[in-house]
C-alpha cells in the first residue's frame, strides 16, 4: 500500500447515447472500458465500467496537471510528477439502462455530463441523467463539451449557449463548460486540472466498520481451468467507509433466497486487486475487486450487483418492501401521478429491483420488491417506471420503514 498511489476520489460520466463517453474515458485514462463482447458488438456501454486516471503534474504548464500516459515531459523538459489517481465509471447513456446509471451516480463524488456539440442541447437522456443527479444529491458537476473538431466555430458557440439555459437557475449554473475533442485528445489536459480543481480528495473513515456496494461480480475462471487452478467468485465495487483486508471474514447481504427468507453469505476476503495490483487492504475513494473463496456461480454474470459487503453482523437490515417519505416529480411529459399497483423500479445504493407500489398515503409510498435489499434507514431510493415505452424519473424518498428478514 506504501508504493501505491491510491484513488481519493469517484467519478462517473453521465449524458446521452453516442455523445462520446466512453471515449472521453479513453481520452482521460488511455484505457477503453467497454470490455463486455456485446458493448463491442452494439458499440455501446450496458454495464458500468470503470478504470482509474492517473494525473501527472507540470508546474510550469498552461493547464497543471493532464493524464500521465499523455505527459512525456514538461514544457521545460522535466519530467511530470506522478500527482494523483482519481477512479472512474462510465454509465450506459441509452434510456433503457437509466437505471445502471441511476446506482452508479450512489456514492460518487461529481458528474462529468458529456454533451455532443454537434447535437441541440438538452437530448432526452442529458435531461433524464441530470434530473438523476440531482434527485441523488448530487452538487459538483463537470460539463464536456465534446466533438468540437466535428463542428464550425459558430456552431460550437451556438451549443455552448444551449448548455448554458439548460443548466441556468439549476444547482448547476455556473458549472465549468470544457470544450474538447475526446477523439484527437484536444483540451484533455484542460479538463483534466478542472477535474482535479474541482473534485478535491474524498475525506475518508478508516475506523467505522467496512460497507462496500458492490457494482459488478465475476467468475475469472477461463473455460477449460484446470480443477486445481480454479479461483474463488470476485465482487467489485467501492467501499463507502472503513477498510477490508486480505484475511477478513465477510459478509455479503441480502445474501441467498431460502424460502420466503434471505441467508447471508458468508466467506473471506482472499484477494484484493485495483487496476490489476494487488493489495493488503481496500478503503474509501477507489474501485477495487475482492477475490473471495465463494463457489464462482454465485457471482457469474452479475449476479451478485445490488448487494451489500461488509463484517459479519455488521451490516444494515434486509428489505422485502420499502416505505419511502416520497416526493413526487413534477413533469411537462408525464401527468399520470404515481398509483397503486404501479409497476416501477426502485433503485436503492447499488441495487436495480423491479417492484409493485402497493400504496400511496399522503407523502409517503409502499412498493413490495421483487427481490430483497440490504439498505440503511433513511436511504435515498429513485422510483423509475415505464412511459411510453421509456423509463423515467418518477420520484425519490428517504427509506423510512418496511418489511424485514433481516436486521
Amino acid at each position: 500500500m506504501e508504493n501505491y498511489n491510491y484513488p481519493n476520489a469517484i467519478l462517473i460520466t453521465a449524458g446521452h447515447v453516442d455523445h462520446g463517453k466512453t471515449t472521453v474515458v479513453h481520452a482521460l485514462s488511455g484505457t477503453w472500458v467497454a470490455r463486455h463482447s456485446e458493448e463491442l458488438k452494439r458499440a455501446m456501454t450496458i454495464k458500468l465500467g470503470y478504470t482509474s486516471i492517473n494525473l501527472s503534474k507540470c508546474d510550469d504548464a498552461e493547464f497543471s496537471v493532464a493524464p500521465s500516459y499523455l505527459v512525456e515531459k514538461c514544457p521545460n523538459g522535466e519530467q511530470p510528477k506522478p500527482y494523483r489517481k482519481i477512479s472512474m465509471l462510465d454509465a450506459p447513456g441509452h434510456e433503457v439502462l437509466i437505471s445502471t446509471m441511476i446506482s452508479g451516480v450512489t456514492f460518487v463524488d461529481a458528474v462529468i455530463m458529456i454533451i455532443d456539440a454537434t447535437m441541440p442541447v438538452p437530448q432526452p437522456q442529458t435531461e433524464e441523467h441530470f434530473l438523476a443527479a440531482s434527485v441523488m444529491g448530487i452538487n459538483n458537476l463537470i460539463i464536456v463539451q465534446n466533438k468540437i473538431d466535428l463542428v464550425p466555430k459558430e456552431k460550437a458557440l451556438e451549443n455552448y449557449k444551449q448548455i448554458q439555459s439548460f443548466i441556468r437557475g439549476t444547482w448547476a449554473e455556473g458549472a465549468p463548460i470544457v470544450p474538447i475533442s475526446a477523439l484527437h485528445k484536444v483540451n484533455i489536459d484542460a479538463l483534466a486540472t478542472i477535474i482535479d480543481e474541482k473534485v478535491p480528495p474524498k475525506p475518508i473513515d478508516v475506523e467505522k466498520p467496512p460497507i462496500m456496494y458492490v457494482l459488478r461480480s465475476f467468475n475469472v475462471n477461463r473455460p477449460g481451468t484446470p480443477v486445481e487452478k480454479l479461483v474463488g467468485g470476485v465482487v467489485g465495487g467501492s467501499l463507502i467507509q472503513g477498510r477490508l483486508r486480505v484475511g477478513d471474514d465477510i459478509e455479503i447481504r441480502p445474501g441467498l433466497k431460502i424460502g420466503n427468507t434471505y441467508k447471508p453469505i458468508n466467506t473471506k476476503a482472499v484477494s484484493i486487486a485495483m487496476d490489476n495490483v494487488q493489495l493488503e487492504e481496500a478503503r474509501p475513494g477507489g474501485l477495487v475487486a475482492i477475490g473471495t473463496k465463494l463457489d464462482p456461480a454465485l457471482t457469474k454474470a452479475d449476479s451478485l450487483v445490488g448487494s451489500v459487503v461488509g463484517h459479519p453482523n455488521q451490516l444494515y437490515p434486509v428489505y422485502t418492501s420499502i416505505v419511502l417519505d416520497y416526493h413526487q416529480i413534477q413533469r411537462r411529459d408525464m401527468k399520470d401521478q404515481l398509483k397503486a399497483n404501479d409497476q416501477v423500479m426502485a433503485i436503492i445504493g447499488s441495487a436495480s429491483i423491479p417492484g409493485i407500489v402497493k400504496s400511496m398515503r399522503n407523502s409517503s409510498i409502499e412498493v413490495m420488491l421483487r427481490k430483497a435489499v440490504c439498505a440503511p434507514p433513511g436511504s435515498r431510493a429513485v422510483i423509475i417506471k415505464q412511459v411510453g415505452g421509456r423509463w423515467r424519473i418518477t420520484g425519490w424518498g428517504a427509506l423510512i420503514d418496511g418489511q424485514t428478514v433481516l436486521d
